[in-house]
This record gives C-alpha cells, structure tokens and sequence, in this order.
C-alpha cells in the first residue's frame, strides 16, 4: 500500500457513525493530533481537565491517549476496505504530571494482516517520559455498509 497523504488518512479514519459523533472520547480529553502517517502518528492532550484525585494526570487518560494514537496507526495501516480494533493494550507510568500537555508518540512494530501492534511513548513538556504503552489491534474486513 502506498502512504496515504494527510487528505487520504483523514478520510481514513472518518467512519464514525453519525449517532456518535458528538461522544468521542478523544474530544472529551482534548485530544489534538499533529503528525498523522501510518509510520507516526503524533498528539497531544492537556494535563487540565484529565486530573484523579491527587491533582496528577490521571493514568486512564494516559491509556486513552494511547489507545487513541495507536490505534490510529493501526487504521492507517489497515488499508481502506478494513478496520483496526483494539485487542489488548498494556501501559506502564514511570512518572506523575501535574500540568501542562502529554504529548504521544506511536510507531508501529509489527503490521499483518491480521494484527497490528503499536509502541506509544508519551513525554511530558519537558519531554521526560511519563508513559510506556503497547496496543495491539485486530484488523477485519470492513462491513458493509
């Protein structure tokens, strides 16, 4: 498959179901991706708004911020006539963030036809890592429509 350009990888990744539009999770989180290729995809998410209760970013908005750009990877590698769900993912929090933005970045390590898996590094501001995770998604056929 030829790299798809950032027109082509939007178009991609725009099967969301008109009922659901408005109750994305990524949304909800602030996520904001700024790098989109199926060798990268890159984002960010405020510290702001995504706090548990000892004023720490919360670890399940680091799973989603995860979650979100590899399996974002995984749809760019999918190819158009399937899609990528996710399967399993694992994340380890080495350190805390009080604020300011987590930034993620996800490469893909393996890409089949059945699988794709994800390694995601998320850093804080001072681009120390806060975050290690690895998704690993099924690729099906896409249903018809």
């Amino acid at each position: 498959m030829t790299e798809p350009t950032s027109e082509e990888a939007r178009e991609l990744l725009s099967g969301i179901d008109p009922a659901v539009a408005d109750q994305q999770l990524n949304d909800k989180i602030g996520l904001e991706i700024v790098e989109l290729s199926p060798e990268r995809v890159v984002g960010t998410i405020p510290v702001a708004g995504n706090l548990q209760p000892y004023g720490l970013l919360h670890g399940g908005a680091n799973a989603v911020l995860a979650e979100a750009l590899g399996s974002t990877v995984a749809a760019l590698n999918a190819g158009r006539d399937r899609v990528a769900m996710g399967l399993e993912l694992s994340c380890t929090h080495h350190r805390a963030v009080r604020d300011g933005t987590v930034t993620g970045v996800a490469a893909p390590v393996h890409v089949g036809r059945g699988t794709v898996t994800v390694d995601i590094e998320l850093t804080d501001d001072s681009g120390r890592r806060s975050c290690s995770a690895r998704l690993t998604c099924v690729v099906r056929d896409r249903p018809p429509k």
